[in-house]
């Protein structure tokens, strides 16, 4: 005996029929409402969740996770796909740091070095007391996001200066 019971309304299993025989949807969504299908108690006694599990190629923690939030949360929450919370917490280069990270980016890099690399300027970051540590990762995608890259021609943090043409061209 299953612990959440689907029992879908005539136009709920409508709904989800077309969606299914249409195809037109996310692979998860689809998969999903296949699961309420098969699932569904209306008609008789339904498929057990190793028959679903045959049937669909899905875990059995699936199937038990889209019944429980079809039967405590409704249809919608059970079909579509649940939004990932933000986690600003986790963002370690931001504000103050981040321009710390342009500045050192843009300028000239340790003696002995011809160039920095992300290495390097997660290392002087964190010699420089702006965090405990930091990954190499962590430098590429906060360089990434000001798209602060030398020789760029977008705008960014480190925009390369105009070279002045020496081919002798046709000047108007």
């Amino acid at each position: 005996m299953e612990k959440y019971r689907v029992d879908l309304s005539v136009e709920e299993r409508e709904g989800l029929t077309r969606m299914v025989s249409a195809g037109k949807a996310a692979a998860r969504k689809l998969t999903h409402a296949r699961i309420l299908l098969l699932a569904d108690v209306t008609n008789g006694p339904g498929h057990s969740g190793d028959d679903i599990v045959a049937a669909l190629g899905v875990g059995p923690r699936t199937i038990a996770r889209v019944r429980k939030q079809f039967v405590t949360e409704g249809l919608e929450t059970a079909v579509s796909r649940k939004k990932q919370p933000l986690r600003p917490d986790k963002i370690k280069i931001k504000g103050d740091i981040e321009q710390e990270l342009v500045r050192l980016a843009c300028g000239d890099p340790p003696e002995g070095r011809c160039r920095w690399t992300l290495e390097l300027l997660a290392d002087e970051l964190v010699a420089l007391g702006h965090v405990k540590k930091l990954s190499p990762e962590t430098v590429r995608q906060a360089l990434k996001k000001t798209t602060s890259r030398p020789g760029s021609s977008k705008p960014g943090a480190c925009r390369p200066r105009p070279t002045p043409s020496l081919s002798g061209g046709w000047k108007t």
